[in-house]
């Protein structure tokens, strides 16, 4: 299994989010910040890319290097893709959950799974990443 998590208690139950109701507004949200760091680790941007991070994927990477090194080593797929999609996303108890799949540089189809909150100031930041190749089982 090459699953990759920065969070992980943020995806602990995250199939009781889809199928309830879907927050267009949320899942909007979700996929401006999503596209955003991803556009923001092609161009090379650890700033950007690392400014939508919450706060406590900040505090588990330091820096906006340390957080782009650890995401060119454990989330290539990320790094200049051909394309990305989304898919079904869900909101419950202040967290928006959001699929995306991703064709990496090589043409290989991967899965993400996005967790997102809310934070005091009104941003919406990105809480935790899983990856999943898409034809593996998890």
């Amino acid at each position: 299994m090459r699953v990759f998590l920065l969070v992980a208690a943020c995806l602990v139950g995250a199939s009781g989010f889809f199928p309830g109701a879907r927050a267009a507004d949320d899942a909007a949200s979700a996929q401006s910040v999503i596209s955003s760091q991803i556009d923001a680790i092609g161009r090379g941007d650890a700033t950007a890319a690392y400014s939508h991070a919450a706060p406590a994927i900040q505090q588990l990477f330091s820096s906006p290097d340390i957080f782009m090194a650890m995401v060119r080593q454990n989330y290539a797929p990320l790094y200049r893709p051909k394309h990305f999609e989304f898919g079904k996303s869900g909101a419950s108890n202040g967290t928006i959950m959001q699929h995306v799949r991703i064709v990496d540089s090589d043409g290989v189809t991967w899965e993400a799974l996005y967790s997102l909150e809310q934070q005091p100031d009104g941003s919406i930041k990105i809480t935790g990443c899983s990856l999943l190749k898409a034809d593996q089982e998890a």
